[in-house]
């Protein structure tokens, strides 16, 4: 074959230029929504610039980074892309605010089989939404196709938070004593974790993602586990103004057990009484059908808990209705006691 004399192109390839400009063009109007005044740079540039606040003795930079996981497979069998972009961003400034820092810009990356500009225009609209829920500015980001390597209707999704807190502030469970007490900050579901059991338990490439369930209330299984992760990062905000926070755990993959003990220092335990956790039908149906124990659902999924947080005693009701103000049915699910199990669940 004369190689010379065969002409291909980028488009031949399967990546569409055209289309990428197109997918730009259309998510500028969400891009604008998250606009904060450390914005530097417009979008399109090679680099997002933002500029720190002023005003801070040392202050410390935070990152985070996450992805959404296999929750992605429920948008697409739903054909649903507005909502997934908020569970990217709460994945990542959920855990930031756990140090006490302040979301201040986001980036994301979207990797997809093909370029479709209006569905990558919906995911960065929930991307946008996710900023605007934090106060933290859509500064940046990434669509690259990946023709023949992923199929041409998928796309993964991922993204990248940095925020800002004092030195003095951060949040680092020095100050944790017996008697404390440990408050929940209910989840809207399963968020983004845990969705690979979901999805073998419950068939859902299989079962009927719109027909309600009577065991969810009358809600639709795609409406259930579809539903965005819940940001924290403006209650949390509230709460640190006026109460000594002790504690934070962004209560993620590992359930309970691995992440409440990230945030407890050696010597005491967090003991939770698992008859004041309020948890969401979804759970009980995922156990049941499953047969999966309870110290199993506690140690993979959040159980109606998206955040704890640890305030002293005497904190306990000023904490409670600061974040009640600011939108989060708060309630105490435990207290700290000497112990040499980070976590005791009764």
């Amino acid at each position: 074959m004369n190689l010379e004399s065969r002409s291909e192109s980028y488009a031949a390839a399967g990546v569409d230029i055209t289309a990428g400009y197109k997918a730009v063009e259309l998510m500028k109007s969400h891009i604008a929504r998250t606009m904060t005044p450390g914005v530097c740079s417009d979008v399109g540039g090679f680099g997002g610039l933002f500029e720190p606040p002023a005003g801070m003795k040392q202050p410390v930079l935070v990152s985070g980074t996450d992805g959404v996981g296999t929750k992605l497979k429920l948008a697409f069998l739903l054909n649903k892309h507005d909502t997934v972009g908020i569970d990217c961003v709460a994945m990542c400034v959920n855990d930031i605010i756990c140090c006490g820092a302040k979301p201040l810009f986001f980036l994301d990356y979207i990797a997809c089989g093909r370029n479709f500009p209006e569905k990558i225009a919906a995911i960065v609209g929930g991307v946008a939404e996710g900023c605007v829920q934090s106060g933290c500015a859509l500064i940046g980001g990434e669509t690259a196709e990946h023709p023949g390597l992923m199929p041409e209707e998928e796309y993964d999704l991922a993204g990248f938070a940095v925020g800002v807190v004092d030195k003095e502030n951060i949040i680092d469970n020095t100050k944790m004593e017996a008697g404390d007490v440990v408050l929940a900050l209910p989840s809207s579901g399963v968020h983004s974790n845990g969705f690979s059991l979901v999805r073998k338990v419950l068939d859902v490439e299989r079962a009927d993602l719109n027909a309600p369930v009577p065991e969810l209330g009358g809600k639709s299984l795609g409406e259930t586990l579809l539903a965005p992760t819940k940001i924290y990062v403006k209650p949390v905000l509230a709460l640190l103004e006026q109460v000594r926070v002790k504690g934070i755990s962004h209560i993620t993959g590992g359930g309970f057990y691995e992440n409440i003990p990230r945030s407890i220092p050696d010597g005491l335990g967090a003991k939770i009484e698992k008859s004041a956790v309020r948890t969401p039908p979804i759970f009980d149906l995922v156990a049941k059908r499953g047969n999966i124990p309870q110290r199993e659902m506690f140690n993979t999924f959040n159980m109606g808990v998206g955040m704890s947080v640890v305030v002293a005693k005497e904190d306990q009701e000023q904490a409670l209705s600061i974040l009640r103000q600011a939108g989060v049915d708060a309630y105490t699910m435990g207290v700290i006691v000497p112990s040499q199990d980070k976590l005791i669940l009764v």
